[in-house]
């Protein structure tokens, strides 16, 4: 891939959070779970110097938790439900959403550095090719 060819900052958070490379969106992001690859597989973009640290887990802590307070507020004003039932529906949803959330999360704030050229990512990428316009005389 040519730096020409290098994504918009959109296609690269896209990418990201499809836990697939920023750069060439083929690549896996991930080589565990919450692992980022050192490099990807395919365009061989260095990853091993990312900074994502807590910022996935405050960012899914939000997210969940707007959404199951809410529905444990709502539910518990319209409806009373007894305490087991509240246990059995908001727990296993609250497991199941923050599971869900935080690989995609995480993939979204890599590609953010990325796009932005954070943390090590400005030394190990190529410059964007800048068209030359030669005057004609």
């Amino acid at each position: 891939m040519t730096a020409a060819a290098e994504p918009t900052m959109t296609t690269a958070l896209v990418r990201g959070a499809s836990c697939k490379c920023p750069k060439c969106g083929e690549g896996r992001l991930f080589r565990k779970y919450l692992k980022v690859a050192d490099t990807c597989e395919v365009c061989h973009e260095e990853f091993s110097h990312h900074r994502a640290d807590d910022m996935p887990a405050y960012i899914v802590m939000s997210i969940v938790g707007h959404i199951v307070v809410g529905g444990v507020l709502w539910a518990e004003f319209n409806y009373a439900w007894p305490a087991w039932l509240h246990l059995s529906i908001w727990l296993p949803l609250t497991v199941i959403l923050t599971l869900g959330l935080l690989q995609p999360v995480k993939g979204f704030i890599v590609a953010l550095q990325w796009g932005l050229k954070m943390h090590g990512f400005a030394t190990s990428r190529q410059p964007r090719a800048v068209p030359v316009t030669v005057p004609v005389n």
